[in-house]
């Protein structure tokens, strides 16, 4: 394995490089990490997986471009919560060390790819709603099924090859660099440009959410002073009023899951982290499961078109479950009984 130039706290690690970077010292934390990825991970993979079902099983939800973004969204948090809990907690609970610098990196970069998928995802969500609040008569002739397509395979090409720059060699190893406190492998200047990304993503999305709650707020008002022209005008105007609040409620998850980890990378790259916050830091990264499990849920309570979708299914699967009562013997007793009340 490569021995790279290790951080100045870190020098005291003997040995390969990866050990130097497992920070949980007790059973206790190794058991309660295991815990966290285990019942966040499994509940984000089923939850996001449900989403994309109601979503695709639907021709009405998957031919839209609001539900094609949210549908990016899911799979992304999907495969992060795939990637992320297996790497992390064969990493820190298992001590995986045996893997490669290129198995590592291969592990880190399709983790990178999806959370910053996912952000990506969201600002494209974001555009979409604000094109649809400010310029309603425009919307389908500007966002088309081709385009939201197009900017998604943009997206994720995009996503991907940034993610991939420490394997192609921006890594401290082969640049005989100092390596970033938290990631192994990782240069500290590429951890630089990764967090600047992700903090300009984050402030676009504000941005434009800041303009789509505003657009939705002049609608709300001019709604409730030509009550008489409710009609189907009224009618959308309101469900864009309420998926932008859905939206909004998605970014206020995704900055309060996030900060910390953010914090303590920026913290990272201008001074040393002492051992207790390297470990606040790996319970800290359990927060995007998180972020990635709360996302599903304010579908299914602020989404009426996938309510009612999973209302569908889940009354198609209580008549599987009846069967027997749904029978012709069943429907005439029921039928006679009926008649007798």
């Amino acid at each position: 394995m490569d021995i790279c130039k290790m951080p100045d706290n870190a020098s005291k690690c003997s040995g390969s490089t990866m050990e130097c970077f497992m920070v949980l010292s007790t059973q206790a934390q190794k058991i309660s990490i295991a815990t966290l990825c285990g019942l966040f991970g499994t509940l984000c993979v089923f939850e996001n997986s449900l989403v994309l079902y109601l979503i695709f099983s639907s021709p009405r939800t998957r031919k839209k471009p609001s539900y094609i973004f949210i549908s990016s969204l899911a799979l992304a948090d999907t495969l992060a919560s795939i990637i992320f809990v297996c790497s992390f907690v064969n990493f820190h609970v298992f001590n995986g060390t045996g893997l490669s610098k290129e198995a590592f990196l291969l592990q880190l970069g399709g983790v990178n790819t999806s959370f910053s998928a996912s952000l990506g995802s969201l600002l494209l969500t974001a555009l979409d709603r604000y094109i649809s609040i400010a310029r309603p008569s425009q919307y389908k002739l500007l966002m088309t099924r081709r385009r939201a397509w197009t900017a998604l395979g943009v997206l994720w090409a995009g996503c991907a090859t940034v993610a991939a720059l420490p394997l192609l060699g921006w890594n401290c190893c082969t640049l005989d660099s100092a390596c970033s406190e938290l990631f192994p492998f990782v240069d500290d200047r590429y951890l630089w440009g990764w967090v600047c990304l992700t903090l300009a993503l984050l402030g676009c999305i504000g941005c434009a959410y800041a303009h789509v709650l505003c657009r939705a707020r002049r609608h709300v008002a001019y709604m409730g002073q030509h009550q008489a022209q409710g009609g189907r005008q009224g009618t959308r105007l309101r469900m864009d009023v309420m998926l932008a609040k859905t939206l909004a409620m998605v970014l206020a998850a995704l900055v309060l899951c996030w900060a910390p980890v953010l914090a303590l990378m920026i913290y990272s790259l201008f001074s040393r982290l002492s051992d207790p916050l390297r470990e606040a830091f790996a319970f800290c990264s359990t927060l995007c499961l998180l972020n990635s499990m709360v996302n599903p849920v304010i579908y299914a309570l602020r989404s009426k078109e996938l309510s009612s979708a999973l209302r569908r299914v889940l009354a198609q699967c209580r008549r599987q479950l009846k069967g027997p009562e749904d029978s012709p013997e069943a429907e005439s007793t029921h039928r006679s009984s009926g008649v007798e009340t």
